[in-house]
């Protein structure tokens, strides 16, 4: 793939670049912008145009919102105006990309407000394709998402990989390579055993991170959706327990584990921490099952996990296992004291799970993109520029 350092712009240049920011208007942690900054800033320096896409929130679940927070930070932290333009594929932002002075930078539209943007809407697609003539492709955030406009601009405009995309997967090669080197049921390479902690709610921590992780590493400590899933495919009673967006896949996914491993290497608490109606927090024996009206919010680390934690080589911890930004870290505790003493062997992925442990070790703001790099050694973004490199550039060779 073409790599946006490897080009010198020029004036006058119409640039997409294809962010991956979906920071809230806090902005409790602003890394996966300041990864852009550079690129930006050479970029307005040539004196090139850039209307610049990023997207926050959710159209399925009404999250998605406007961006005009993140035209102000990014005003000062590149030290020049961005404006903000509310449209991204309407005729009138189009206008506006076309007026864009030399060196300007506008941010336009979330993309998430469309909900043809994560279905990745062929005609999405084209209509952003019109603010520009190339795109830079960054927000490796993004990397394994489909969406219109993040592979889909890569249908109609020649494009090149940002510095932060390419920076964040390098920073992973060392775990993807170890991964790949023991597919097929060894442990990661390093010394010692190796763990994959996981959480959250997104699909893809079960269909991409416990179908790979548990072929890759001695033990893998679910949380989250994915506790709950194996929970509820084994037989045990999870009362209101969060299922995630696609409940039937990662149920699926979770019996082709069960039925290939056993259960072998997958850790199953004996006592797991419920939430009622009230909000009041109770510590169950798993084994009796949780109330209707219960949900899990945490879990207890067994001590035997615990153990292969500290004498683990390498640990991935993609997702807080409990609901960590509601006070429930029982087994986020356990994980972090149990690596205490080898933070150098421990990885954090994700957004979320970056700005809501204490952990001063390597991380990636990469959650599900990260997973499938590790898992599989590459990412949809990366295989569409690629793909775009040799449609669009003949001559060009990797």
């Amino acid at each position: 793939m073409r790599l946006l350092a490897d080009h010198t712009p020029a004036p006058g240049e119409r640039w997409i670049y294809s962010a991956g920011f979906n920071a809230g208007p806090a902005l409790a942690d602003t890394g996966r912008i300041d990864v852009e900054l550079a690129d930006l800033a050479r970029l307005s320096d040539a004196g090139a145009r850039t209307a610049l896409l990023s997207h926050q929130g959710s159209a399925k679940d009404g999250s998605a919102r406007h961006l005009d927070y993140l035209a102000d930070y990014l005003s000062r932290r590149l030290g020049r105006p961005v404006r903000y333009l509310p449209e991204n594929s309407t005729a009138r932002a189009r206008a506006w990309a076309r007026e864009l002075g030399p060196g300007e930078i506008a941010l336009f539209g979330n993309t998430r407000l469309d909900p043809g943007e994560e279905r990745g809407d062929p005609e999405l697609a084209r209509a952003l394709a019109g603010l520009g003539d190339r795109v830079a492709i960054g927000g490796f955030s993004k990397a394994h998402r489909r969406h219109a406009s993040n592979t889909g601009l890569l249908d109609h405009l020649p494009g090149w990989a940002a510095a932060g995309l390419v920076g964040e997967a390098r920073a992973l090669d060392p775990w993807a390579a170890g991964a790949r080197d023991s597919a097929g049921g060894g442990a990661v390479a390093g010394d010692g055993p190796s763990v994959a902690v996981l959480g959250g709610v997104k699909p893809e921590k079960t269909l991409i991170g416990l179908r790979g992780l548990t072929r890759t590493h001695h033990l893998v400590i679910p949380g989250g959706v994915v506790l709950n899933t194996l929970l509820a495919v084994t037989g045990h009673r999870i009362g209101r327990s969060e299922l995630g967006s696609d409940p039937e896949g990662c149920a699926r996914a979770a019996r082709e584990v069960l039925a290939r491993t056993g259960g072998a290497g997958i850790h199953l608490p004996r006592v797991v921490v419920a939430a009622g109606p009230d909000g009041t927090v109770r510590h169950l024996p798993l084994d009796r099952g949780v109330p209707d009206d219960h949900a899990i919010v945490d879990f207890e680390v067994q001590p035997g996990a615990i153990e292969l934690l500290r004498r683990a080589g390498r640990v991935l911890v993609a997702g807080t296992p409990g609901r960590h930004a509601e006070g429930n870290r029982y087994a986020a505790a356990a994980v972090l004291a149990a690596r205490a003493h080898a933070p150098g062997g421990t990885l954090l992925l994700g957004g979320d799970t970056v700005a809501e442990l204490p952990w001063d070790g390597p991380r990636s703001t990469g959650g599900g993109s990260a997973l499938q790099y590790l898992v599989e050694g590459t990412c949809a973004v990366f295989e569409a520029l690629a793909a775009n490199a040799a449609r669009t550039d003949p001559e060009h060779r990797p």
